[in-house]
């Protein structure tokens, strides 16, 4: 490939398309060329109100079908933000179009779904990931370093991710609807649970999970049930346990906890760094002292903080996917291991939602 940016096109218009329209702008090495909706008229619409936010240098075009945006000469990779409904059809055309994917999250309603996905675009020599955006970020990449060095042997991983829906979200909203989004809350929220899990353990399988629904809704009657609040345990080979917890019903959280043989690290804002031009996070070596009738617990906390800015800036971790995927796609050099922990990923996912309906039974991973 001879040119410097990797061109992009978006199937779809969804919400969460317009962050990530402003980090293809912010990659550095990308250029976002085209949009397309079932309908011109909503993809021009998307267009007009990203392009008043966050000015692209030259406006991407509008189109009324992905097919049509697919067979274009002129884009190189696709970013797919469509329903888990309608994500496995989109994403294999895609791949047979010859564009490199990247697909939000949950991949597929069933880790058969991902390992599909995965086997198309393997065959078509196109890179797949996941839209996991922490997972690029420079807080991630330095705690790397504090788990395997300042944290291990990692004894259990707690993590909770968690925002209060109100009566419109479950009437209307498609993460509430059984056929769009089949997994509910597990899906769309326990994904990066279980993501940070995995990515904590350096991404070993779980041997056994057990999983339970605490509360689920019906959108409609001709649709399944889906989880609207979960909970789920998972057990390693080496001993370690994590535990996570996701919910609609609960009010924002996102934080995880990392306990180990050597401290403790914690995170409170592990999905979405909050607001403003640095990201923290806490590394915690209690001492407990005895002295005579006195004892004191010493806290221990120290506090690190990076020069890392939210809200999509550049440099944020949202720019930082689309700058690495863009990275691939221009090298010409596919990375294996993305889809694999996306495929690893469904799987633990798949199974703590068998759990949960089968009565929170232990099943083995």
């Amino acid at each position: 490939m001879t040119t410097k940016n990797c061109r992009w096109g978006i199937l779809g218009a969804a919400f969460i398309a317009q962050k990530n329209w402003q980090a293809i702008r912010d990659a550095g090495n990308a250029m976002l060329v085209a949009v397309a909706s079932r309908d011109v008229a909503k993809a021009q619409a998307f267009i007009n109100l990203c392009q008043a936010s966050a000015p692209h240098a030259v406006v991407p075009e509008a189109m009324g079908s992905y097919d049509a945006l697919l067979a274009r000469t002129d884009i190189d990779a696709v970013y797919i933000p469509l329903p888990t409904g309608l994500r496995k059809e989109w994403v294999i055309k895609a791949a047979q179009a010859g564009k490199h994917v990247l697909a939000e999250k949950p991949v597929g309603c069933t880790a058969d779904d991902v390992a599909e996905i995965i086997a198309e675009c393997e065959k078509h020599r196109v890179q797949f990931m996941d839209g996991v955006m922490f997972m690029h970020g420079q807080r991630l990449q330095r705690l790397r370093g504090v788990v395997d060095k300042e944290i291990g042997p990692v004894r259990h991983i707690a993590t909770q991710f968690s925002f209060m829906s109100d009566e419109e979200f479950l009437r209307s909203n498609i993460r509430a609807h059984g056929k769009l989004e089949p997994l509910g809350c597990l899906g769309d929220l326990g994904w990066y649970c279980l993501r940070f899990t995995l990515w904590a353990m350096n991404e070993a399988a779980p041997v056994q999970v057990t999983g339970r629904i605490h509360s689920e809704t019906r959108q409609t009657d001709d649709s399944p049930a889906v989880p609207l609040e979960f909970s789920g345990t998972l057990t390693f080979a080496d001993g370690a346990s994590a535990s996570f917890y996701c919910s609609f019903t609960t009010a924002n959280a996102q934080w995880a906890v990392v306990s180990g043989a050597k401290g403790l690290l914690q995170v409170s804002d592990f999905v979405l760094p909050f607001s403003g031009m640095k990201t923290q996070f806490s590394l915690t070596r209690s001492a407990f002292a005895i002295d005579g009738c006195r004892a004191d617990m010493h806290a221990g906390r120290q506090i690190e903080t990076l020069e890392e800015p939210s809200n999509n800036a550049p440099g944020s971790q949202e720019s930082a996917l689309f700058r690495t995927f863009s990275q691939l796609v221009l090298s010409g050099q596919l990375d294996p291991r993305w889809p694999q922990i996306s495929l690893l990923t469904q799987r633990v996912l798949d199974a703590c939602l068998r759990s949960a309906r089968e009565g929170a039974v232990v099943v083995s991973v």
